[in-house]
């Protein structure tokens, strides 16, 4: 069961052997995407093998953090005590410029200035002396 104190805290990712490199280079203040060698296909969220050929030959690119936001909804009730202070937010849909698409929040303004194709950069909230989490922000 979980304890009251438990269900203030917000959720941190846990970084595997997949993502270890990914977090590492948002401690870091970059954006690493996956880059096939194989057949050139980009892809945000690490894994083993690239999704368009199959192909283990990825290697980590540090992405140049734009895009445009393709969806978005926001959020008005908490889903849960740790997230009570933050609403309203926007939960995004990015297309980065390189060409995968992103879930993150965005950050820098009030959730009514969010808009369609609207031009957002990365941010990188530090969270723990582990994490950093990705934000966008209006350009």
């Amino acid at each position: 069961m979980i304890t009251p104190e438990e269900a203030a805290k917000k959720p941190l990712p846990a970084p595997d052997g997949d993502t270890q490199t990914f977090w590492k280079g948002m401690r870091e203040g970059r954006l690493l995407l996956q880059h096939c060698r194989r057949c050139g296909h980009v892809q945000y969220y690490q894994q083993q093998l690239c999704r368009h050929c199959g192909g283990g030959d990825l290697v980590h690119e540090a992405a140049c953090g734009r895009g445009t936001v393709y969806s978005f909804s926001v959020v008005y009730r908490a889903p849960g005590p740790a997230f009570k202070d933050d609403v309203p937010y926007a939960v995004l849909l990015v297309e980065l410029a390189e060409g995968p698409r992103m879930i993150s929040t965005y950050t820098g303004g009030p959730v009514e200035d969010v808009t369609f194709d609207m031009a957002v950069e990365l941010v990188f909230e530090e969270v723990s002396a582990e994490i950093a989490l990705p934000r966008f922000r209006r350009v």
